[in-house]
């Protein structure tokens, strides 16, 4: 047996929906390798399918997690010592790393869910539709006959 019960599987795509990486969740001496739950992917198409569906409704728990970090303006401003003037000054580290993370969830979400987060290639089409497109055939774009015709 390979270890694999539906209360694991469960267990997993539970995590992932809450946002955790597959590896962190198999980070536990208790839970399986990664790569064991990948060959599960391959073993259990019920698993598989359920997987898939954690992994959208992750990307909608990365989307969340943006708003919640964007608006989150805790240590973004450290009080300065009085021999430096007093007052406060802005933490770039801090306001970088938050950048760095919503950066992460954005990309992560517009592979997870695509159709909903990802970039939208809008392509238009001017013209009448029902209309054909003129074209005028130009001698010089006829090819020579060979004596063989």
């Amino acid at each position: 047996m390979d270890g694999y019960s539906q209360e694991l599987a469960t267990q997993i795509c539970e995590a992932l929906i809450n946002g955790k990486s597959l590896r962190s969740i198999c980070e536990p001496e208790n839970m399986p390798a990664a790569s064991t739950v990948c060959l599960w992917l391959t073993k259990y198409p019920d698993f598989a399918e359920q997987y898939a569906h954690a992994r959208e409704a992750q990307a909608d728990t990365l989307a969340d997690e943006i708003t919640d970090i964007a608006d989150d303006g805790t240590n973004d401003w450290m009080k300065r010592s009085e021999s430096r003037g007093g007052g406060y000054e802005l933490n770039g580290e801090n306001v970088q790393r938050s950048r760095l993370r919503v950066d992460a969830r954005k990309w992560i979400a517009s592979k997870l869910k695509p159709k909903k987060y990802g970039d939208k290639i809008e392509q238009t089409h001017k013209g009448d539709a029902t209309a054909p497109v003129p074209f005028q055939l130009i001698a010089s774009d006829i090819p020579p006959h060979s004596k063989a015709d």
